[in-house]
């Protein structure tokens, strides 16, 4: 008999061959565990029989040949994956190349995932415990082949199968494309999330969309962004489940019908079009524990695909005119809103995935016999953005036109249910639609959204009698023309918790953006900084500092304890410690040089200072203001003599993130950085002192290359602006050192890793207005080294000056709203300071270390935790060990 999913080793084959892990022999006892299993080949783990569901009555055949959990054992793999690649891929099992191979691989791995989380919902549904439903729209997941074999502790299984069938596991991990379920720190904050709730044993379910191309793939052009189609599903994806037995039928416009019912009044929507929902399920393992989660996507389909008389009819386009219609809802993440068209496929796609999910989780909560007035006991949403807000109307109009609820116990029930996490600071950047467009493409919604907001001003009127100000800014319709549904008033009304997501970010929320909220519900409003997995963005995504951290705190349970990386503070002195520390550092810059040399085709010296600024292109994250400086830089290197230059530190600035297809500023700045790396890179007279790269199409797989590889890192906001960010914190866990301001969570890592270990500069938060007044009206100087910038790209130095005019004009006439020229000599001040601490490298390799010691704070574990005490009101839900149920069978 094969052995079951923890078998023995095979002999010759420890775990630290592969892993930062030791196993048994002294590193940390994992409960899952592959490599040092007490079972034997003859000796399978039975899976736990559980309670059929009510009238089902499952045979005792069925049930005897699913007892058994598929092997772990080497030949067990092996099997696996050449029975996929046989009966799955339908290949020869004799000749299959490394991408057959990665997708056999690949599915046998989702067999084991299938089973554990089959298994995990099982057991929640037998202890009937409260779930959180996390919607989001975007899950931005990355590579999911290395991450579940890690978190499944079956890496070196899997190494040493496919080896002996004549593949390396790290060849397959690079045939895996990208998930295109995001695009920036929205999504990845996501995906790190459930990593944390499945690794926590907390009982969850992500929502969001099955995007069929993703947002776009960026290619770079003559310097310019060009958007193309991702194609990430042309040949399937293995890590997903498609359930044709979970579909929803979702309607668009048509009409609410009042009728009168028992002598009261009703309504009933009706008419439009409609599509179908169809689910697709993603399993999502835990680190070291038997639990696996899953995000549920979903796809949209024709309600109605062909039309067969217009087919016969010769009219072949109308014939097929539904389905292609109705699958543009889940085709394009953010598709352009600059057009009214735009606009409404964006509040199709909310209203599509938010009104499946609702339906899903009630189906899933009346399983079991009671009242819906028991759903907040058993259900919490947290909405991440605003995006899903539609959702608290959708259940409210489930509540009381479908189940016949009073409006006063339906209320009731739906603000204890729903939870909203705000992400920006920017009053512009809160979401709005159109009353003329709601009420169009959602009709009974937006009756439901205006008695809520007239019963929600009957209370503010109570509150401030007479205020028609207070009135107007607390409304969720906002006056004008046209008329506007606030979104984020309506989650805050409709929610019974609102958080921020870094100390800043929430203090300005309370202080100014929904001080008014905060005086009517000042326990509503709450904190939750936020965090990042350390199992791919330190554990996976750089296995040599993590092997390194492992062998000199003498454990690897910082892997789920992050605190635990304190323990490097007692070594930060030792010689030895540098030298390895410098090692390790220098073997990830050379895997970040080959990735430049492949994308940019420009050689770069892995002895240079590695500068990197990654993430989504904006105005206010100030990629304008680092490329200008990195034009000041050039201007110095050029000016000085050769004997100065000998003492000027080499730097490689890299760039990288993509700008939404209609932010033409955004994408100018893009032309900008290429146009000075073409410049600079091509001055044979600078030698390696300066290089310039912009690598397109930034996602998850590069960043786990880009991040273990920096010196520094720029975040670099306008104070203020930014509600926390994630990159930073990246960046930090794997030694890197930030430049910047002291904005969003920022001001947290300083306080963990201490100021002398970063370098700040900029306006403070407190001091933007003022700055803000300044430079509007009393048209302060520039600083000369800032005017001789801009005076080169106003002679066309960088190529044609007028493409890059709109980008300088921000810099004038009270224009400069992100204060860019405020902040610019305390930026360059601290790039000297910066350069300074380079070249004592004692003192400079010890920053690095006292900034992966102080990270400990900014793990998601620590994030999720907060949030299930604090807002949830879940418990963790261990699913037991398989070897424990056998035993006690």
């Amino acid at each position: 008999m094969e052995p079951d999913r923890v078998p023995g080793s095979p002999s010759g084959l420890p775990s630290s061959d592969f892993s930062s892990f030791t196993g048994s022999s002294g590193g940390m006892k994992m409960k899952r565990n592959a490599s040092f299993s007490k079972f034997t080949e003859n000796d399978p783990a039975a899976r736990a029989p559980g309670e059929p569901e009510t009238g089902l009555g499952l045979s005792k055949m069925l049930q005897s040949l699913m007892t058994n959990y598929l092997p772990n054992s080497i030949r067990g793999i092996q099997r696996s994956i050449i029975n996929h690649v046989e009966h799955t891929l339908a290949m020869t099992r004799f000749n299959f190349n490394n991408y057959g191979a990665y997708q056999a691989c690949a599915y046998s791995v989702r067999d084991r995932l299938i089973e554990s989380w089959n298994d995990t919902q099982q057991y929640f549904t037998e202890q009937d415990v409260k779930r959180v439903y996390y919607l989001s729209l975007e899950f931005l997941m990355g590579r999911s082949l290395q991450n579940a074999l890690l978190n499944m502790d079956l890496r070196d299984n899997y190494h040493e199968a496919l080896r002996q069938l004549g593949y390396r596991l790290e060849d397959l991990y690079e045939e895996e494309k990208d998930a295109a379920l995001g695009n920036g720190g929205l999504g990845r904050l996501a995906a790190c999330f459930m990593d944390s709730l499945a690794t926590l044993d907390y009982p969850a379910w992500g929502y969001g969309i099955r995007y069929q191309y993703g947002m776009f793939e960026q290619r770079v052009k003559d310097g310019y962004q060009v958007e193309f189609p991702d194609y990430w599903l042309t040949f399937g994806n293995p890590w997903e489940i498609e359930r044709l037995d979970v579909q929803y039928t979702v309607r668009f416009f048509g009409q609410s019908v009042g009728y009168n019912h028992n002598n009261k009044l009703k309504f009933k929507w009706e008419g439009g079009e409609t599509v179908q929902a169809v689910a697709y399920d993603v399993p999502i393992p835990g680190f070291d524990t038997f639990n696996t989660i899953n995000i549920r996507l979903w796809s949209s389909h024709a309600a109605k695909e062909f039309d067969l008389s217009k087919f016969n009819e010769g009219d072949y386009v109308k014939a097929i005119e539904e389905k292609q219609k109705s699958e543009n809802i889940s085709s394009v993440l953010y598709p352009a809103d600059s057009t009214y068209a735009g606009k409404e496929l964006r509040l199709k796609q909310q209203y599509f995935f938010v009104s499946a999910t609702i339906r899903d989780t009630l189906r899933r909560f009346k399983k079991r016999s009671r009242p819906l007035t028991e759903i907040p006991s058993k259900i919490a949403v947290q909405l991440n953005d605003t995006h899903p807000t539609i959702g608290v109307v959708e259940l409210m109009r489930i509540l009381i036109d479908e189940e016949d609820l009073t409006w006063e116990s339906a209320w009731d029930i739906v603000t204890k249910t729903f939870a909203y996490t705000n992400h920006t600071v920017l009053p512009e950047a809160l979401e709005k639609w159109s009353v003329d467009l709601l009420s169009s493409l959602l009709p009974r919604h937006t009756q439901i959204i205006f008695e809520i907001n007239r019963r929600w001003l009957i209370e503010v009127e109570k509150k401030w009698r007479g205020d028609g100000n207070k009135l107007a800014k607390l409304s969720i319709v906002e006056d004008g023309t046209p008329k506007m549904v606030r979104m984020a008033n309506l989650a805050i009304v409709g929610s019974f918790a609102v958080n921020g997501v870094a100390a800043i970010h929430s203090q300005i929320l309370k202080d100014s953006l929904f001080a008014d909220f905060v005086a009517v519900w000042p326990d509503k409003f709450q904190n939750k900084t936020n965090g990042i997995t350390p199992r791919r963005w330190l554990n996976q995504c750089n296995p040599g500092l993590a092997k390194l951290i492992t062998r000199w705190i003498e454990n690897d349970q910082w892997v789920t304890n992050l605190d635990r990386l304190e323990a490097l503070r007692a070594h930060v002195d030792n010689p030895e410690l540098h030298r390895e520390w410098v090692q390790v550092k220098y073997e990830n810059k050379q895997r970040l040089a080959a990735l430049i040399q492949r994308a940019c085709g420009v050689q770069v010296d892995c002895n240079a200072l590695f500068d990197i600024q990654v993430k989504r292109i904006h105005e206010y994250k100030r990629q304008f203001l680092n490329i200008l400086s990195v034009i000041h830089r050039y201007n110095t290197i050029k000016d000085a003599r050769p004997d100065q230059r000998a003492h000027i530190v080499p730097r490689v600035c890299v760039f990288g993130g993509k700008a939404a297809p209609s932010y033409m500023m955004a994408k100018r700045v893009i032309k900008l950085i290429n146009a000075v790396g073409a410049v600079v890179n091509s001055d044979t007279s600078i030698g390696n002192l300066l290089k310039v790269v912009f690598i397109p199409n930034y996602n998850v797989s590069a960043a786990e290359i880009i991040i273990p590889a920096n010196d520094i890192s720029q975040h670099i906001s306008t104070a203020g602006t930014e509600a926390s960010g994630t990159s930073n914190m990246k960046f930090v866990l794997n030694g890197g050192i930030i430049i910047g301001t002291l904005d969003g969570a920022n001001i947290e890592i300083r306080d963990a890793v201490g100021e002398k270990y970063m370098f700040v500069f900029g306006a403070k938060a407190n001091e933007i207005e003022a700055a803000r007044h300044n430079m509007r009206y009393r048209n302060p100087h520039m600083d000369g080294r800032l005017e001789r910038v801009v005076k080169q790209i106003q002679s066309g130095m960088f190529g044609p000056a007028d493409v890059f005019k709109p980008l300088l004009d921000t810099l004038f006439n009270g224009n400069d709203f992100y204060l860019l020229a405020h902040d610019w000599p305390s930026y360059l001040d601290a790039q000297s300071r910066v350069d300074a601490c380079w070249k004592n490298k004692e003192e400079w390799i010890k920053a690095s270390i006292m900034n992966t010691a102080g990270s400990g704070k900014f793990s998601s574990d620590r994030t999720i935790h907060e949030y299930a005490k604090d807002i949830w009101h879940i418990k963790s839900c261990t699913r037991p060990d398989p070897k424990l149920k056998k035993a006690a069978v």
